[in-house]
């Protein structure tokens, strides 16, 4: 498997540090909102990764972490007139119905800053040790001039980050880009007892110290977006490499920006939408097949007829999964056919293509073009003399295959007794030629909804969307 390392700027071959164990770090939402459209696509797009490294044979550790203390937060609590605490309780429980909703799997571990309170004051206290940081009238700061690496992810230049720093110099810092590891209480925030007095965590020595309480010193694999290189995990780097002496990650995954009409998202535009939102106007599987339209570090727009689209994409899967339902029924059991056997390769083929474009930096674009080459061969080549066999064969592999993508998890639409008996019914009156029984019967299965399509191979029956 190829992944594109953003420290590299280049594709690299996988290789965990431990055969068959995969460890990765994803940032998490900040819960002091619903999490928005945007949010959604890192979201997805790294379980997928989860899911396909298992379908390879791996044990995946997945941490995703909740900043549940931050600016944000705390001017939101006090607007609400309840505590930070409150408020993040409310907001993960959200985040957890929204994301469920979405197909999104819980992490192996979801930590929250604030439960990891003596881990960061260790870290801060050991980067001070290593004189990688400095106290000053109670705020911790990370002395980036420490780290000579510092820039290496985002391909900044120290001295320029200096320099375009200096129009906001503060004075209690050495330096214009140092950033603060812990900072002194202020009137009305939530705070706690620390060596340099009353204070709460910077936001960057929280994903440090989770990532590395449950990963270890290296992980395999720590993803997020693209906005967030710098400076959130550019300050990572230099905190946690500083701290323990040994590299941070080996594969940094990035995720490109998402649009909305065309347009970035922003609250001024008034094109700001959280899930919630979307969710009112849209199918939750419709927001996740639209998102895997497009290899992960492409750029991505949001619009009504993208995910109309996908949609649509949606429906061809389960109209062709419920037509080899329904044909299955009925199928003969026994040894494939020549035309079986040749159906069977066809489906093979898709799967290969899938796994290739899978193995590709995660191409989900190129995956679910695979799922529809299995589809068109279903659609062509199955018909009422096709084997049980060939059509199981088919149909597992398809159902396998969309559901690392997260797709596909409504129930086959498998026909009741009643539409079953219409169907043979009506299957016999177009033998017989008796069209008007024809129309009739068909008329009673689209009642009971239901569509009929007449084909080649055969009548399709399968539940309305």
């Amino acid at each position: 498997m190829q992944i594109y390392n953003s420290q590299s700027r280049k594709k690299e071959e996988f290789v965990p540090i431990k055969p068959g164990e995969v460890s990765i770090y994803s940032c998490g939402p900040t819960v002091y909102d619903y999490f928005h459209i945007g949010n959604a696509r890192p979201f997805i797009i790294f379980d997928v990764l989860r899911r396909y490294l298992e379908y390879k044979g791996y044990k995946v550790t997945f941490v995703q972490n909740f900043t549940d203390i931050d600016d944000k937060m705390i001017r939101r609590a006090n607007e609400e007139g309840v505590t930070v605490k409150e408020l993040g309780d409310r907001f993960i429980a959200e985040y957890y119905r929204d994301a469920q909703a979405l197909g999104i799997r819980p992490a192996t571990v979801h930590p929250r800053a604030t439960e990891h309170i003596p881990q960061i004051i260790a870290m801060v206290k050991r980067l001070i040790s290593k004189g990688m940081a400095y106290e000053s009238k109670g705020t911790v700061y990370y002395h980036t001039a420490s780290f000579p690496e510092y820039g290496k992810l985002s391909g900044q230049n120290l001295e320029d980050l200096e320099e375009g720093a200096r129009v906001d110099v503060d004075d209690e810092k050495r330096s214009p880009a140092d950033f603060a590891l812990w900072k002194a209480a202020k009137p009305g925030e939530p705070f706690w007892d620390s060596p340099w007095g009353q204070g709460r965590p910077g936001w960057h020595i929280e994903c440090s110290v989770m990532s590395t309480e449950y990963l270890g010193d290296t992980l395999d694999i720590h993803s997020g977006g693209h906005d967030l290189i710098f400076p959130h995990h550019e300050n990572e780097i230099a905190q946690s490499e500083g701290a323990t002496g040994h590299p941070f990650v080996r594969y940094w995954m990035h995720n490109g920006f998402l649009n909305i009409d065309n347009e970035k998202m922003s609250k001024s535009r008034g094109n700001f939408f959280t899930v919630r939102d979307i969710l009112k106007q849209y199918e939750p599987e419709d927001v996740r097949m639209f998102t895997l339209s497009a290899q992960y570090r492409s750029p991505l727009n949001f619009s009504r007829d993208s995910v109309e689209q996908a949609h649509a994409s949606l429906v061809r899967l389960y109209t062709a999964r419920d037509n080899m339902v329904f044909l299955l029924s009925a199928a003969r059991e026994g040894e494939p056919t020549e035309a079986d056997r040749a159906f069977m390769d066809r489906v093979d083929e898709g799967k290969r293509r899938f796994e290739a474009g899978m193995d590709d930096d995660l191409n989900t674009a190129e995956a679910v073009a695979a799922l529809f080459d299995i589809v068109y061969a279903a659609n062509t080549m199955v018909n009422q003399e096709t084997s049980a066999p060939a059509i199981r064969h088919a149909l597992d592999t398809l159902k396998g295959l969309a559901d690392i993508l997260g797709l596909m998890v409504k129930q086959s639409g498998e026909l009741t007794g009643e539409v079953q008996d219409l169907a043979q019914r009506r299957v016999q009156a177009r033998k017989d030629k008796d069209w008007k029984q024809s129309d009739a019967l068909r008329a009673q299965i689209i009642a009971l909804g239901y569509t009929v399509e007449d084909t080649a191979g055969g009548q399709k029956i399968t539940k309305a969307l």
